[in-house]
């Protein structure tokens, strides 16, 4: 326990160093990382080839792992982006004078010191240090064995930069990759203000049940398409393989169309082929897999009742046929994981029904679940998609990585 802790003193220590950066301080930092990285992708690409080396072709969390050119550039100006949003710490959010004269007012001030703990994502490690740099926070990054040397790398970029600033390295820190340490993370609530866990039901279910730092859950996404008796089924088939397809290794990734009966099988007919054009193997309930072999679709399995509620990061998906869209939000209620839910529909009154009862951190209408995105709403980046319901909910990024202070002025009152 000595080196980690020696680690986690170390970040309480730092936060008297961001504390004294201005705003334009912390924007000049994540810039400069932005440019960094940029600078140096032939170095982030060769450190991260070692870790992919280490992973089979086949494991579907390859694709999150890659860090490619382009990859980076993106990473790059997504920093740039972040170093661009508004500070969201000292933001007075009410202020009173009392009866007795106190003066009472209540403003944003950053959390403290955040761990987050997650996988195979090395970009996270960028995202979450330019998010907690931008609102005033430490950060401890335990990052998984499989991207080990690329996110040492990654970090020691950042550190070059604090370093060429006069601040204290600490403020962004890798802690061991190795799962000895991850309780003694989860217990340091001395030190650590908030847990964010990113990843795999495994790993978010064992940081709910173990830690004593609050927790704030960015879960993993089981996320439904519920094709509507009314919908447009051309444009239905796009959204549902756009959903699968684009990033199958994603948390707002499509794992199980719903479809109507009424049009299940002119529907079915028309995705099977755009399914199979990318070897996506399909689990099917019983009356769609009836009608998938018909077409003789190659990857088809009959679904298991484990295969609903399941996250695929693959291309795989399950299929089931619905009677009415009460059904459908049954369904959804007892699998869903309330990360990002769609339906595909013409009919005002259901689509009211489905927004409303809908429980997700995300519902959409006539979209792709691919959209659920911190970057793509708008807010630069993400820690993660949180599903819980405190604190955060969504896209978790900048504007919730603050918490309330209380600040009261008197003049002698006493009571």
């Amino acid at each position: 326990m000595e080196s980690i802790e020696d680690q986690l003193i170390s970040a309480q220590n730092a936060k008297k160093s961001i504390s004294t950066l201005s705003d334009k301080d912390k924007q000049s930092i994540i810039t400069r990382i932005a440019q960094i990285i940029s600078e140096r992708k032939e170095d982030i690409i060769a450190e991260n080839l070692k870790d992919l080396e280490k992973m089979s072709d086949t494991d579907p969390k390859k694709d999150r792992l890659l860090l490619n050119a382009e990859r980076i550039i993106e990473l790059s100006k997504s920093l740039v982006d972040v170093s661009n949003l508004e500070d969201p710490t000292n933001k007075i959010l009410s202020e009173k004078t009392i009866d007795n004269g106190l003066f009472i007012q209540k403003r944003t001030v950053p959390l403290g010191v955040v761990g987050v703990i997650y996988e195979s994502r090395p970009n996270v490690t960028l995202d979450v240090a330019a998010l907690c740099i931008r609102s005033g926070n430490v950060c401890l990054l335990r990052g998984g064995q499989d991207a080990y040397h690329t996110n040492l790398f990654v970090v020691s970029l950042i550190q070059k930069v604090l370093a060429e600033n006069n601040l204290d390295i600490n403020i962004v820190q890798q802690l061991p990759a190795e799962r000895k340490y991850i309780l003694d993370i989860l217990t340091a609530e001395k030190y650590i203000d908030v847990i964010i866990p990113r990843g795999s039901n495994q790993l978010i279910e064992f940081v709910r049940k173990n830690a004593l730092v609050p927790v704030i859950e960015t879960g993993a996404g089981v996320c439904h398409t519920y094709v509507e008796e009314s919908a447009k089924l051309d444009d239905a088939a796009k959204i549902v393989v756009n959903a699968k397809v684009s990033r199958p290794s994603v948390c707002n990734a499509l794992d199980t169309v719903l479809v109507d009966k009424a049009i299940a099988q002119t529907f079915l007919e028309k995705l099977a082929p755009m399914l199979a054009g990318y070897n996506v193997e399909i689990f099917a309930d019983e009356d769609s897999y009836r009608i998938l072999k018909d077409q003789n679709y190659p990857l088809i399995n009959k679904a298991e009742p484990e295969d609903f509620g399941r996250e695929f990061l693959d291309f795989k998906c399950s299929v089931k046929i619905v009677n009415s869209i009460d059904e459908a939000l049954d369904h959804i209620a007892k699998f869903s994981s309330k990360h990002s839910e769609a339906i595909i529909t013409q009919n005002p009154v259901k689509t009211e029904l489905f927004l409303n009862q809908v429980d997700a951190a995300v519902v959409y209408l006539n979209a792709s679940t691919r959209f659920t995105d911190g970057q793509v709403f708008g807010l630069g980046a993400e820690i993660g998609i949180s599903t819980q319901k405190l604190h955060a909910r969504g896209p978790f990024a900048l504007e919730k990585l603050v918490t309330e202070k209380w600040i009261v002025k008197g003049e002698g009152q006493v009571r």
